[in-house]
């Protein structure tokens, strides 16, 4: 990137924080308003948004895109009205700023508060789906954080015209028409600035493949909030109903294969192996699923490929997975814990004992207890949109619905408190003196 080109990603990201701050206090009406503004809007302005996603559509088909990537990227009118509608979705949804997490009078008389604040500016970067756009937009603006959108180049087009109808909208609501941001540029240098920006962005949001998803990590000096990546494990106990593991099996993994909730690997107990086996790889294979298995798998079925250690970790992200026969719980326990992405991980079980120590040893982000992995999802949930699923520890963890896109701070009241002396308490923190 020129330097002519990083002085405009600056200007960018300084305008953001300036509207950061004037965004945050702002009351929900204010918000709410702002964001059916956003809906019509977009709706008004559907040809003009259908004209500009068709340059990237017939961009990509030149480029060889796959017609699967290509229908993730084109918008059409009744698109753009489900996105106006999932806006007004989001407008619906309690307003989470200014929540009292916690709070108590002190023994001195000080009253403390624990509330909820937008985390400031919000960094996005996705892959080629234009309705993330609209979609991240909105749930920062109703979080009260300002939107820092990267896209990926084949959607460039249509985000901008995306944003520049969101701009054009917010002028005269009372919010910020800076609170939507489309960082400028589609080089990887563009992204590289958006990645170091500390100080003026508060915290990064990577939503897509690994490779993205670990780019972000590796080289951000801003927080990062990993999403995304789901190897996903069904495990069918010894003690499981052969019906419903089946059923839930073949939900997890062909509902949807394309989701990062969708099972990618199916652990089965070596004592229920021979009944369950042959009734999944036929349902399987009636959905036209590749399985992956080990060698007591195989002896199941000719159709079962050889899996192979890549296999063990794969997302794969389509009609194959990958299948392995344990001898206990643990052994299936330690297979996810060494293998999986820390997304979702089902059992399926009558026994409660069987349950409690499932979900107690393993550690992802969301346990199934005889349900399908499909079921993590903030909509799912009752949380309403999500702006990713988070697979790390800190901060949020799981589906993130709009309180996950704010932090917290402390509010003390006093009436003229006084600090005096007394014996410092015992502890490590930097006020103990």
């Amino acid at each position: 990137m020129s330097d002519h080109e990083r002085e405009e990603f600056l200007r960018v990201a300084r305008r953001a924080r300036e509207a950061a701050a004037g965004l945050a206090p702002l009351p929900r009406s204010v918000k709410d308003a702002a964001l059916h503004a956003v809906a019509d809007a977009l709706v008004a302005s559907a040809a003009e948004i259908v004209k500009a996603n068709a340059s990237d559509v017939a961009r990509a088909r030149d480029n060889g895109t796959s017609e699967y990537m290509i229908d993730r990227l084109s918008l059409s009118p009744e698109r753009i009205e489900a996105i106006a509608a999932a806006v007004r979705q989001v407008a619906a949804l309690p307003d989470p700023v200014g929540e009292t997490v916690r709070g108590n009078v002190l023994p001195n008389g000080l009253e403390l508060r624990q509330v909820r604040v937008p985390l400031g500016v919000v960094g996005i970067i996705y892959e080629g789906r234009p309705n993330v756009t609209v979609d991240a937009a909105a749930l920062c603006l109703k979080s009260g954080n300002v939107a820092m959108l990267r896209g990926s180049s084949s959607a460039f087009d249509s985000n901008t015209a995306l944003v520049g109808v969101m701009q054009a909208a917010l002028e005269g609501t009372g919010v910020p028409s800076d609170a939507v941001q489309l960082v400028p540029g589609t080089s990887r240098e563009s992204v590289k600035h958006l990645m170091r920006a500390r100080g003026l962005v508060d915290v990064l949001i990577p939503r897509g493949g690994a490779s993205l998803i670990n780019s972000v990590v590796e080289e951000s000096t801003v927080p990062v909030i990993e999403t995304g990546v789901g190897n996903c494990s069904v495990y069918v106990d010894a003690a499981a109903d052969v019906d419903m593991a089946v059923d839930i099996l073949v939900n997890a993994k062909t509902q949807r294969p394309s989701v990062c909730n969708a099972a990618e690997t199916f652990l089965v107990h070596a004592d229920i192996a021979d009944a369950f086996l042959p009734a999944a790889l036929a349902a399987l294979k009636a959905k036209g699923v590749t399985v992956h298995g080990d060698e007591r798998v195989r002896a199941h079925s000719p159709d079962v490929v050889e899996a192979t250690e890549d296999d063990w970790y794969a997302e794969y992200l389509s009609l194959d997975i990958a299948a392995r026969v344990v001898d206990t719980l643990d052994e299936a326990v330690a297979h996810i814990r060494r293998y999986g992405s820390g997304h979702t991980e089902a059992i399926v079980t009558t026994s409660q004992p069987a349950a409690k120590r499932f979900v107690a040893l393993v550690d992802s982000a969301a346990v199934m207890v005889n349900a399908s992995t499909r079921f993590t999802d903030g909509e799912e949930f009752g949380f309403g949109a999500e702006i990713g699923i988070s697979t790390q520890k800190l901060h949020a963890r799981g589906p993130m619905g709009l309180p996950e896109l704010t932090s917290t701070k402390y509010v003390v009241t006093g009436e003229g408190h006084l600090k005096g002396e007394t014996p410092p308490a015992p502890g490590i923190g930097c006020s103990n003196a």
